[in-house]
């Protein structure tokens, strides 16, 4: 072999160590990521399709001749929500369930510790306003109404004002505050639309005004 050629093998040797490797190496870690990110996309979708499937049979829970949830049901359904998928907008959304049935059968304290459970650890800022603002029902139905305002202290988000603002309204009139009251309901008006505010919020203005008459 030639001087010549030595010196090209030599030279490929050189290239293939400077720059061969590193390419190589740089596309086994592209096709690594992109498989590990294809499979991370598909346990996910596994993961959200189970935890929809089990939070859809916990609503038909309530398919019975009655209308009434078969509660053994609601509570494997539930338990197994939290087990398999907790702390994700699923399984929150099964707690509010839970809750509801809770508070129908008359167990408050089960539905403040299943509303309260969301609160602290809301997976969205949704959930999060959802269960502050039925807790805040829950506290007021236990003669507890002044920690249920607690509750509503500081600021909501412009989408669950007027919610927060009535609801405030409406225990502020349990507690006999009617001025605190009527002050509340005024702001919430004020963030809902003009039809929206002709409703059921104006049914309680006129109310308080004629217990000031």
């Amino acid at each position: 072999m030639s001087s010549i050629d030595d010196d090209g093998l030599a030279g490929a040797k050189d290239w293939w160590n400077r720059n061969g490797k590193p390419l190589l190496t740089g596309a086994l870690l592209a096709a690594a990521v992109v498989m590990g990110w294809q499979a991370w996309h598909k346990y996910q979708t596994n993961q959200s399709q189970g935890a929809s499937s089990l939070y859809q049979a916990l609503l038909e829970t309530t398919l019975t001749p009655t209308g009434t949830p078969d509660t053994a049901k609601v509570a494997e359904l539930a338990g197994k929500l939290k087990s398999d998928f907790g702390g994700t907008p699923y399984a929150q959304y099964g707690s509010l369930f839970v809750a509801k049935v809770a508070v129908e059968s008359g167990k408050l304290d089960d539905a403040a510790s299943e509303l309260k459970s969301v609160m602290d650890k809301p997976a969205d800022a949704t959930l999060g306003e959802i269960s502050r603002q039925r807790l805040a029902r829950v506290l007021a139905a236990q003669d507890k109404a002044e920690e249920g305002l607690k509750l509503l202290e500081g600021d909501a988000d412009k989408a669950f004002l007027a919610s927060r603002e009535e609801l405030k309204g409406d225990l502020l009139v349990q507690l006999g505050r009617a001025d605190d009251a009527h002050g509340a309901y005024q702001k919430a008006k004020a963030a809902m639309s003009d039809d929206a505010a002709t409703g059921g919020l104006q049914l309680k203005l006129d109310d308080l005004a004629k217990g000031d008459a």
